[in-house]
């Protein structure tokens, strides 16, 4: 199923010529999977573990477990609009749980397991999740919340030995044999939760059309995707709206096999012996992971890597990258814009456009993208405002979850909101400037400071707190903390880490604070409110 033609040269006239064709009946697994019956017998996933166990998986087998599942999660009474978490790592049972789910006609959840028992406990309790299927790494942390959460029934451990290991033990008493539901295109698949500058994360919820309307950024920013003997990869984590959305279910739609490393970390040396060893021709590979790879040396030479496109998103690429890209990689590596709810809308397409470094790109076909003031009309080139997309559109998000006064927020004049500042060139092409609000982009993550500054307020020394993005040459961002102390606490650098250590346990080990300065007061408006612009410009001096 390939939406563009690859044989097209001219990216404006591919989307002048666009239109969306989405059916009123759409389920995401059978779109991913089951449809591939005369590919049934092909690799889907290719499987290695950090200690270098491998495996491979056919389309078959994607069937055939996610049946089993779909039948053992049915009779634990999991039903139609039903939240299930996972919260598993780059594994065959991430991809199994997500199809089962869908089978059902249930919604989805996916939480990193990078996430501390503070902010799982947050995201299962505000979505209601009635199942979690958990790896052995958090499933203590989950079984020992679930007895206050009542609605939270049943609680699936994954890879936690073979005496113990619910999910397979799960697949081999149900059977093969599954009637998926069938599903309408608007009905929900998936609520991933997305930072806010205030308060909690939202549950955004998405719908089964949008891995369609993903689908023409997808292969026009891989390069006209797929080719024969395309392999995918990425390093971004499958609970994340970039590996899950833009990464695994693209690629199992076409057929393609896509690389499961379940490793820790970046380690620049093996994830190219990776990319070698599977000869991965397609990636999708943020800044901070490029920037990994640009300083290791001989990569050149030392390894034999296949790519021919790689997409790279969450914060800006910039001409340095641009640059090392074509030199080292033989590439030009295509920059893509997007959020979880409105997500692949603009980039690139090096194969037929000369991308303009720095720049976002262009609106992907069948996305229209522009910027706009205050009032929501359009502006003119070279002006900035806030870009916007149009909401007729099938990558649109539902809503937040049990939040229509937010939804509602982000929508004017029939234009989705996005809270990021930028201009449109002469040419088409969309700059970003900035965020209009105060969430903070570290490497390819969303931070909103809400809920790292209500974290910092349950340790015992800190008195008030505020957090704000630092510029940082490798991440974009790093997150830092100010800290007023409270009365009978001095500062010190054991306190600042002890500080840090409460943020990182208690939340995930991407938001806590690299940084932790102590001040005597934060600077607030007349309303009590306080001015992170003010200490964004200390930061800037």
């Amino acid at each position: 199923m390939r939406l563009i033609d690859p044989a097209a040269t001219d990216f404006d006239a591919i989307r002048s010529e666009f239109r969306w064709s989405i059916p009123e009946k759409l389920n995401l697994a059978y779109q991913v999977c089951d449809r591939h019956q005369q590919r049934s017998g092909q690799v889907a996933v290719y499987y290695e573990s950090a200690d270098g166990k491998r495996a491979s998986y056919s389309f078959a087998d994607l069937k055939k477990y996610s049946n089993q599942l779909a039948n053992a999660l049915r009779a634990l009474g999991i039903r139609q609009g039903d939240r299930v978490a996972i919260v598993l790592p780059q594994t065959i049972e991430t991809i199994v749980a997500h199809l089962a789910i869908h089978k059902l006609g249930a919604v989805s959840l996916p939480l990193a397991i990078l996430f501390g028992p503070e902010a799982i406990d947050y995201r299962l309790r505000d979505s209601g999740a009635r199942a979690a299927i958990v790896h052995a790494s958090r499933h203590q942390d989950v079984k020992t919340l679930q007895s206050d959460l009542p609605v939270l029934e049943t609680v699936i451990g994954c890879g936690c030995g073979p005496a113990s290991d619910e999910f397979w033990t799960l697949l081999e008493r149900g059977s093969d044999q599954f009637e998926m539901v069938q599903t309408l295109a608007d009905d929900p698949a998936c609520l991933i939760y997305t930072s806010g500058t205030t308060g909690p994360p939202k549950g955004a919820l998405v719908a089964h059309r949008a891995v369609i309307g993903n689908f023409t950024g997808f292969e026009m920013s891989q390069n006209f995707f797929p080719q024969p003997g395309d392999v995918f990869w990425t390093p971004a984590d499958w609970a994340w709206t970039g590996g899950l959305w833009d990464a695994l279910l693209p690629a199992l739609n076409y057929g393609m096999p896509i690389v499961a490393f379940e490793g820790s970390g970046f380690d620049a040396e093996r994830v190219c012996k990776l990319m070698a060893d599977y000869a991965v021709t397609n990636a999708f590979i943020p800044p901070t992971a490029l920037k990994m790879l640009r300083v290791l040396p001989d990569l050149k030479s030392k390894f034999d890597l296949q790519l021919r496109a790689i997409m790279s998103a969450g914060e800006q690429v910039g001409e340095e990258l641009i640059h090392w890209g074509r030199e080292t990689l033989g590439l030009t590596i295509n920059e893509m814009w997007g959020q979880t709810e409105f997500n692949y809308i603009v980039g690139n397409c090096s194969a037929i456009m000369q991308p303009k470094p720095g720049s976002m790109g262009k609106p992907y076909p069948g996305h229209r993208v522009d910027v706009i003031d205050d009032d929501g009309n359009v502006l003119g080139d070279g002006e900035e405002g806030e870009l916007a997309a149009w909401c007729d559109d099938p990558v649109m998000f539902l809503g937040y979850w049990n939040n229509p006064v937010a939804t509602e927020a982000k929508i004017s004049a029939n234009w989705f909101r996005t809270g990021d500042v930028g201009y449109r060139d002469g040419d088409g092409f969309l700059w970003f400037v900035g965020r209009k609000d105060d969430v903070i982009s570290s490497a390819g993550y969303r931070i909103g400071p809400g809920e790292i500054e209500d974290s910092l307020l349950k340790h015992a020394a800190v008195l008030q707190a505020a957090v704000i993005g630092k510029p940082d040459e490798l991440r974009g961002e790093i997150v830092k903390a100010f800290v007023v102390l409270g009365p009978g606490h001095e500062a010190s650098p054991e306190l600042a880490r002890e500080i840090q250590l409460s943020v990182r346990t208690r939340l995930s080990a991407h938001e806590y604070p690299r940084e932790v300065e102590f001040i005597d007061s934060l600077p607030m408006t007349t309303t009590g409110k306080v001015r992170r612009i003010d200490l964004r410009a200390r930061e800037l001096k």
